[in-house]
């Protein structure tokens, strides 16, 4: 992407973390936003801090885990804008750790439909947009669980396994085409994803939840704003992958080192954490 000017980004998951810094950084780039997300209250905080910096935005709640809604949400942006240069598809969702055994189906359908149908509803809706363009940029946010497996995270890292497949699939179905594709792998990004995490209906339960909170944040080695900084420069070089963080650079080294046997390192030094949102 030559320029960021008066060109049209979606960005789902924008009522905070990550999503929020993408829409707030890109409208100053005189880009303008299209945000989306179910958090009505957070999301309206968002466009609002847009429109105090002079951008241009509109916002709309959706419920990315329903196709019908984005498919709604993609109408009214064509309405609104004619036309769409940046999709961003962000938005996620965490479960509490639980192991395979006790997962239930409720809560795997239910990471799954945000994670990963979210993201394929989302692509899809957009990209004969995008492929109206002369140049254009979809990008998807998978995890450092994307790239690595963790013990009680079987349900999050399926869906971003899974989403980490089915864009780099897209990226070589769509490199004689004028979209450009990347796959984002964020490590620990400080955001409100941990905060949020629906506690699994067969997981164990917190015995001290703040506590696992802080403990997050403290691992957490990237701010939302640094995070949405390097996707920019990622998009602006149509880069086909962005690391977030030196524990994201990590993470995948290892897996690339030791691919069949990097279970002991994970089991050792890795805590359960989520990046998105």
């Amino acid at each position: 992407m030559q320029s960021f000017e008066n060109k049209v980004a979606v960005i789902t998951g924008a009522a905070s973390g990550i999503g929020k810094a993408l829409a707030i950084q890109l409208a100053a780039m005189g880009t303008r936003v299209a945000i989306a997300d179910v958090n009505e209250e957070k999301l309206k905080q968002t466009s609002e801090e847009v429109l105090r910096q002079g951008g241009k935005v509109t916002w709309h709640v959706v419920d990315v885990s329903s196709r019908a809604a984005v498919y709604g949400f993609a109408d009214a942006v064509i309405r609104q804008y004619e036309a769409v240069h940046i999709v961003i598809n962000n938005a996620g969702v965490a479960l509490s750790n639980v192991t395979v055994e006790n997962l239930a189906y409720e809560d795997l359908e239910w990471i799954l439909g945000v994670n990963l149908w979210g993201v394929i509803y989302g692509t899809k809706a957009f990209l004969p947009h995008l492929l109206r363009q002369s140049q254009a940029n979809l990008v998807n946010v998978s995890s450092t669980f994307g790239l690595t497996a963790s013990a009680q995270a079987a349900a999050y890292s399926t869906s971003k396994f899974a989403v980490r497949g089915f864009t780099e699939a897209l990226r070589q179905e769509l490199s004689e085409t004028s979209v450009s594709v990347t796959i984002v792998f964020p490590g620990g990004i400080r955001t409100n994803v941990a905060q949020n995490a629906r506690q699994a209906k067969g997981g164990e339960p917190i015995n001290n939840p703040e506590e696992a909170v802080r403990q997050f944040e403290e691992r957490a080695q990237t701010t939302p704003t640094e995070a949405a900084s390097q996707i920019i420069k990622g998009i602006k070089r149509n880069a086909p992958r962005v690391l977030i963080g030196r524990d994201a650079a990590l993470l995948d080294l290892l897996v690339r080192l030791k691919p069949g046997s990097y279970d002991s390192f994970m089991l050792k030094h890795v805590v359960t954490h989520y990046d998105e949102s």
